[in-house]
């Protein structure tokens, strides 16, 4: 009976724990690291519109910063953006390089037209191999995308680019979606990055 009774109070607690876990997941979407408040890129000084932390269940995978040339106060104001921009991340576990790379072209799919997709394989073929060029990005390191008009977005794995730049403002507009667009990759990190998380 004692066995009984145990098994049922370990099992409500660890229920209660999980509950816990995964509000607490939900209702603290901001980044831990500590990104700069400015950043340079191309001679344009960009400012800090928000971070937050990217949750895969009540797993932590990335923080994030969005940097943009000024405050925005919508999604469609950030996309709209002339412009460089910049993202910033720090892997918060391992990471496998192949994974990470198809997540980001689900999550580009996932927000753009078929055509849009077709358009922009050969510089989505080219992210997929930058990110599985590594076998994983271990926690606590840092990657990037910046996209500068005229030049495209180059991709940056512990600060160092990796290639020439590739794609368009129309490419980047899809990337900026995977986390800014109507199927983000978390609500709660979309508002996080606009600036929109409650502390």
């Amino acid at each position: 009976m004692k066995t009984a009774i145990s098994r049922s109070l370990l099992a409500r607690i660890a229920g209660g724990l999980a509950i816990a876990a995964a509000s607490l997941a939900l209702t603290a979407p901001v980044a831990a690291a500590a990104f700069e408040p400015a950043r340079t890129v191309q001679g344009s000084q960009l400012v800090l519109q928000g971070t937050g932390t990217r949750y895969r269940a009540i797993f932590k995978v990335y923080d994030m910063a969005l940097y943009l040339p000024g405050k925005v106060r919508t999604a469609e104001e950030a996309l709209a953006t002339q412009g460089p921009v910049r993202l910033s991340f720090v892997a918060l576990r391992d990471l496998p390089g192949t994974d990470l790379g198809l997540t980001f072209i689900k999550g580009l799919t996932a927000n753009a037209t078929p055509e849009q997709v077709r358009r922009h394989t050969p510089s989505s073929n080219r992210l997929i191999e930058i990110f599985s060029g590594r076998s994983k990005l271990v926690e606590g390191d840092a990657f990037a995308m910046e996209y500068v008009p005229g030049q495209g977005t180059t991709f940056f794995i512990q600060g160092e680019p990796q290639g020439a730049p590739v794609g368009d403002a129309e490419y980047f507009g899809m990337i900026l979606r995977i986390w800014l667009g109507d199927a983000p990759a978390d609500r709660k990190l979309k508002d996080a990055l606009l600036g929109l998380a409650q502390p």
